[in-house]
């Protein structure tokens, strides 16, 4: 990543724009496709405010194009508006409005292809099917752009920012909402989403399938259909994000299949479904986080293995961990649990007795979960105050061998 800003620092500070291209609708040069026409590698297009309805143009030169009081291009809800392919290319300060849908392509408000070295920053994207899509691209930045969809079926919306094949790519900043998914990255390596907000998206938040070497930090995805989809990837840092009101039948937090070898950290995890469902994933450290007010903070898989819970603090959630398996291969250990009744004899901040996350009753609703509906019911305080007095009840293999006292200190 570093490398990949100092390249971008050296190429929109450097000696690199010759000339400057002034497009406005009372200038020499009226259109944006006359400037792109005109342009020569390494030169500015300054484009002046106003409506641009010029179809779909395509950059292909090493060119760097201002906005000058938010312009707009319109694709009329028929075309793709702009194409960017090659090197060395800036898009900054553009308004991009109405781009076109197709069942059988992904028409993008902007699309780059084939490229390398792309700075998109500082525009705005509204009522589009697919944002800002990114195909075999590498060493590029997308920041501080706000990307608003149109919200359509699932089946009819395509994603905020969408990437395929690319690596060293950083996602910095940006406000997406009102798409199928917020972000989605596929066969993307080496790359960074940061600082984020994803929220009102008709799926995910972010999807991310086959990407492995990323890191994911200090994003926030709220209120997606589905929170966060994790799928088929491996060596991944998930920090200082915070996962918050993504409710329904099937969502989650965070859903985790077929990962491995990845860290899930300082994170928060605040009303939502499931704040964590895992499905044959291995090898998975997930520390310091906060779960409060879930429906489930937890749910282990019986394909899941070696995986690590420590040092996390569960609040208020209905149930704190459910599992479809008898057999344990998971550790967890010096986790707060707020319905953890133990005591401290030799006060050293951890509970002498064992800590059993999973209640019978879970167990109960994970074999059936119509009995959901029980779970307010008198029968199952009834069925609470007899595990408490007889722990042999519930799940023996799956505990908390050292309890905290006191909430971890995040």
């Amino acid at each position: 990543m570093k490398n990949l800003l100092t390249i971008l620092f050296l190429f929109v500070t450097g000696n690199v724009f010759a000339n400057k291209i002034v497009v406005g609708k009372d200038k020499a040069i009226s259109t944006l496709r006359q400037g792109i026409n005109k342009a020569q590698d390494g030169d500015t297009i300054l484009l002046n405010k106003g409506i641009y309805k010029e179809g779909t143009l395509v950059i292909d030169k090493a060119v760097y194009l201002i906005g000058i009081d938010h312009p707009v291009l319109d694709g009329e809800n028929k075309n793709e508006i702009l194409t960017l392919t090659g090197k060395n290319i800036v898009i900054r300060g553009i308004h991009f409005a109405n781009a076109g849908y197709s069942a059988m392509n992904d028409y993008a408000a902007l699309k780059i292809i084939d490229a390398t070295n792309i700075l998109i920053e500082n525009n705005s994207i509204v009522n589009t099917s697919f944002g800002i899509h990114l195909a075999n691209t590498i060493n590029s930045v997308v920041r501080n752009n706000t990307i608003k969809g149109n919200n359509k079926s699932e089946h009819s919306s395509g994603n905020g920012i969408h990437l395929w094949k690319c690596s060293n790519m950083q996602i910095e900043n940006n406000l997406i909402e009102g798409h199928r998914d917020g972000i989605y990255f596929e066969f993307v390596t080496q790359s960074s989403i940061q600082k984020n907000l994803s929220e009102n998206n008709i799926r995910y938040g972010l999807h991310f399938m086959f990407s492995h070497d990323n890191s994911y930090l200090a994003n926030t995805f709220r209120n997606n259909g589905a929170g966060v989809a994790v799928m088929y990837t491996k060596n991944v840092r998930m920090e200082n994000n915070v996962f918050e009101k993504n409710w329904g039948p099937s969502a989650y937090g965070i859903l985790l299949k077929d990962i491995s070898n990845s860290y899930i950290k300082n994170n928060k995890f605040i009303q939502n479904t499931v704040a964590i469902h895992m499905e044959g994933s291995s090898r998975i450290e997930i520390e310091q986080n906060i779960f409060k007010e879930n429906g489930w903070a937890i749910k282990v898989q019986a394909s899941c293995d070696d995986n690590k819970f420590f040092q996390n603090n569960f609040f208020g959630n209905s149930f704190d961990v459910a599992t479809n398996g008898s057999l344990v291969l998971n550790k967890f250990y010096k986790n707060y649990w707020d319905k953890y009744e133990g005591y401290d004899r030799n006060r050293d901040g951890v509970g002498d007795v064992p800590y059993h996350p999973v209640s019978m009753y879970s167990m109960i609703v994970e074999q059936n979960p119509n009995s959901l509906i029980l779970l307010r019911s008198f029968m199952v305080s009834l069925l609470d105050k007899a595990e408490k007095a007889i722990p042999s009840l519930a799940s023996e293999n799956l505990t908390d061998d050292k309890p905290m006292i006191k909430p971890n200190k995040l």
